[in-house]
């Protein structure tokens, strides 16, 4: 078991101070408890309902007496027999309480006389920075592939043998698909999430890949900054953009792990173009097409007004990405995050620094979805080549896209689009934009709907010339933004 043997070099390294973060409190406690046996050292836990107990010994008694933190530190401190102590949820005390402080410290400075390690457990813990140059973190591994298959396995036997022996139905893909979407989950947590794919119905399907990135999700917990997206658009819901899902079809083998290893997987692209013209929606088919989960990135949500809480929550979310993937990372309207001004204390640019770090040395396989209104308001340094694979405009659409989306729109409604001059809707639209649309069959259906009538075209004609469009009420700045990308972006129709 390489972390066990990862575990007892750290401990070799004589550090008095160890810091595991991890939810996996039973599966560390046992590590260290092999340990100490095989070493032949006393190993005791501490936490604060049950004191401190000798963990290598299953007969040793508990000592209740030391539950306060206070008191089982001033005990390690006393003794004078070399020991490994791990201290379960401490995390609390070391904020607000300096006497655990000191206490560590001294043991800690001791550590020449009497040799003590103290290993400090929890699912997050700051070390306090007296303490820092005294520690060493030690990180457990997450189960690989092959791992994960074997967990998959174990818990499709587990459940066979409580079902008169049936076996859990899957196919290769869908067993595939599964395993890749535990990554980054513990062995607890996969074994979890694992059984409860098979439970239910004995069988491992396409429909249990989903609720697997949800609960994924949800045991990783964003607080605010991210949020998974359930509703994701597959690109048969989306009207035009031809040249981008062309784009998108040739590079998915490549970033599943194609068996052409000689091309760089596609890493992410920018959408900029006309509002209501269908960014959102392209960004939500990504991962629809893919197959993928679909992580939003709030920057409302980011922005904190204590010093470098900000970018801590970027540098959290893109490791929850990370942790995620593969999935795909939508950060819609990020010229709102990453606007340059001289008026947040430098914030934006260390959150662009942060940004631009992470896109440029990511190993993880997540696909970032950019998605920009005003392209003009981003940092040169986020737009330049190489950044993005591609930078698409989304225009506005053109007749034959126009007629798509009134079908879609029609059809989603209960309508039937062949019973509409669908080529007079095309023309009546000129200007408008799929948004625009959209509203345009919903105000015909109210109108329709008032009069007691059936839905005609006329209807929806009329319901168009009642509206004027952005490119009408925005024409400057729509002309100026088509005219920009002529030169500088691919079109994505």
């Amino acid at each position: 078991m390489p972390d066990i043997n990862d575990l007892q070099l750290t401990l070799d390294t004589a550090v008095p101070l160890i810091v595991i973060e991890s939810q996996e409190e039973d599966r560390v406690l046992d590590m260290v408890r092999r340990i100490g046996f095989r070493r032949g050292t006393p190993v005791w836990a501490w936490t604060l309902s049950d004191g401190l107990r000798r963990l290598e010994l299953d007969a040793a008694p508990v000592r209740r007496d030391l539950a306060q933190a206070v008191d089982a530190l001033r005990h390690v401190r006393a003794l004078e027999e070399p020991g490994v102590f791990v201290f379960c949820d401490l995390h609390p005390f070391l904020r607000d309480d300096p006497l655990i402080v000191r206490l560590l410290k001294d043991i800690a400075l001791a550590r020449p006389k009497v040799a003590h390690t103290v290993i400090l457990l929890s699912h997050a813990l700051d070390l306090p920075p007296e303490l820092q140059r005294y520690a060493a973190r030690f990180r457990l591994r997450l189960p690989n592939d092959e791992q994960l298959h074997a967990i998959v396995r174990d818990e499709a036997l587990a459940w066979a043998q409580k079902n008169a022996g049936r076996r859990v139905k899957t196919d290769p893909s869908t067993l595939d698909a599964l395993v890749r979407n535990l990554r980054g989950t513990t062995f607890s947590d996969a074994r979890r999430l694992a059984r409860g794919a098979i439970v239910d119905d004995g069988a491992i399907t396409e429909s249990d890949v989903p609720a697997v990135n949800r609960a994924k999700y949800e045991l990783l917990a964003s607080g605010g900054v991210l949020a998974f997206e359930y509703d994701t658009a597959d690109f048969a819901r989306v009207a035009g953009l031809n040249r981008l899902k062309g784009w998108l079809n040739e590079r998915k083998a490549v970033f599943f792990g194609g068996k052409d290893t000689k091309l760089d997987a596609p890493r992410g692209i920018l959408l900029t173009g006309v509002q209501g013209a269908g960014k959102s929606l392209a960004a939500r088919a990504v991962a629809g097409s893919w197959n993928l989960p679909l992580l939003r990135f709030d920057f409302g949500a980011m922005y904190n007004k204590f010093h470098g809480e900000t970018e801590r929550n970027l540098r959290e979310s893109l490791k929850i990405a990370e942790t995620v993937a593969p999935c795909v990372l939508w950060m819609d309207e990020i010229e709102k995050g990453l606007a340059q001004g001289d008026h947040d204390g430098g914030t934006s640019r260390r959150v662009l620094g942060t940004l631009l770090t992470w896109m440029a040395e990511r190993k993880a396989p997540v696909f970032l979805v950019a998605t920009a209104n005003d392209i003009s308001r981003l940092p040169a340094e986020l737009v330049r080549k190489g950044r993005f694979d591609e930078i698409f405009f989304v225009d506005l659409p053109p007749p034959e896209v126009r007629r798509e989306v009134f079908r879609l729109h029609l059809a989603r409604r209960g309508q039937v689009p062949e019973h509409f001059d669908l080529e007079r809707l095309a023309a009546a639209s000129d200007g408008f934009t799929g948004a625009e649309i959209e509203q345009g069959v919903v105000a015909a259906l109210y109108s329709s709907v008032a009069r007691q009538e059936p839905l005609t075209t006329t209807h929806l004609v009329q319901a168009l010339e009642q509206t004027r469009p952005l490119s009408v009420t925005m024409a400057e700045q729509v002309s100026a933004l088509r005219a920009w990308a002529r030169e500088r972006a691919v079109s994505a129709d």
